[in-house]
């Protein structure tokens, strides 16, 4: 099986990061994925790396991490993710979770 490799990269809010340099969520499971959050200072951007066995989604990730960059109001983050066949709620769902632990509790 090929692994697919998408780079997306959206604005975010200066100084809204993690107060931790780097936060690791979740497992690279069957309909699951991992999220690994690192703390970067790059003018508010959130770059995103995403490593699924699943093709021609690019679209649908790209809807469902912009909506998580708007809604969750982070900046300043590199994310990696390491998917196997989550859904698109679940992506969504994993994302904020990650967040939120990195974050002590606080989204």
């Amino acid at each position: 099986m090929a692994l697919v490799h998408l780079k997306f990269s959206f604005d975010g809010i200066p100084g809204a990061s993690i107060p931790r340099e780097w936060s690791h969520s979740g497992v690279v499971g069957s309909g699951d994925m991992e999220v690994l959050l690192t703390r970067r200072e790059q003018n508010g951007r959130v770059n995103v790396t995403v490593c699924t066995p699943v093709s021609g989604f690019d679209r649908v990730w790209e809807l469902v991490l912009r909506r998580f960059v708007a809604e969750s109001g982070c900046g300043d983050l590199e994310l990696e993710i390491n998917d196997n066949n989550a859904t698109p709620f679940v992506v969504g769902l994993r994302l904020r979770q990650a967040l939120l632990e990195a974050r002590g509790g606080e989204i």
